[in-house]
């Protein structure tokens, strides 16, 4: 069955699937050194913004995207081709990076300039130099609450496909709309074309009010937005591609 599976679809799992396997056996170093960091954090390098893809935190992780990679992905592969499929997949990879971090450039500008206003050195401090806190006992407290958060956005990684899978989904439900997915705890199966933006209502609002528990969800609505626009450049001239 799983020679059945397109090429590129095929590969992508069989990356991912060894990936996982490498890491996971050589520990939290290599982790943290593929894994896609914040760009101004020091622990960033360029290649994190393709390698942060192939990483995944947990086995159910990259379970449920790869099970939704080989639910979606074969049918985009046939019918785009192999050249747009890939530029799909990478480029709504590439999104979710993007938007996801550009709320956190957001986030974080507000704490820096929120730190320094309480005399604190920010730019020392993300320069990997040793600082003080300044100020009466109030204002370190408020400090390191602050400090805090910001290690938050520094200091913790984005990993995982989801982004450009939900890219892959998003250009689907483009495509398709009409189609019928069935979900867990939905009795009955429903269409893409609702189901997809409830998905990212839900997603906007998770990401945006911090309840989202350790999920990069802004990354989720990056790819899915690259995904539609790509989608609905394409659709117009679809049997071309046949």
């Amino acid at each position: 069955m799983f020679n059945n599976i397109p090429p590129i679809t095929r590969n992508i799992i069989i990356i991912n699937v060894i990936v996982f396997i490498v890491t996971s056996l050589m520990g939290n170093q290599v982790i943290g050194y593929l894994a896609g960091f914040y760009p101004f954090s020091p622990f960033f390098h360029s290649w994190q913004i393709i390698t942060h893809m192939f990483m995944h935190g947990s086995i159910m992780h990259i379970l449920f995207n790869m099970m939704t990679l080989f639910s979606f992905g074969p049918i985009l592969e046939q019918v785009l081709g192999e050249k747009k499929y890939l530029i799909l997949y990478f480029l709504s990879g590439l999104g979710a990076f993007f938007l996801f971090n550009l709320w956190n450039f957001v986030e974080a500008q507000q704490l820096s300039s929120e730190l320094q206003q309480l005399g604190f050195n920010v730019g020392a401090y993300l320069s990997g130099a040793s600082v003080e806190f300044a100020g009466n006992a109030d204002a370190v407290l408020k400090q390191k609450e602050l400090l805090e958060s910001l290690k938050g956005i520094v200091a913790t990684p984005m990993v995982g496909a989801s982004g450009a899978i939900f890219g892959v989904v998003a250009a689907f439900a483009t495509l398709y709309p009409d189609s019928k997915i069935g979900i867990m705890f939905i009795p009955v199966p429903i269409k893409v074309k609702y189901l997809l933006p409830i998905v990212i209502v839900v997603s906007v609002y998770l990401g945006i009010s911090g309840n989202g528990g350790g999920i990069a969800h802004l990354a989720h609505v990056g790819g899915a937005l690259v995904g539609w626009i790509l989608a609905r450049i394409w659709k117009k001239h679809l049997y071309r591609f046949n």
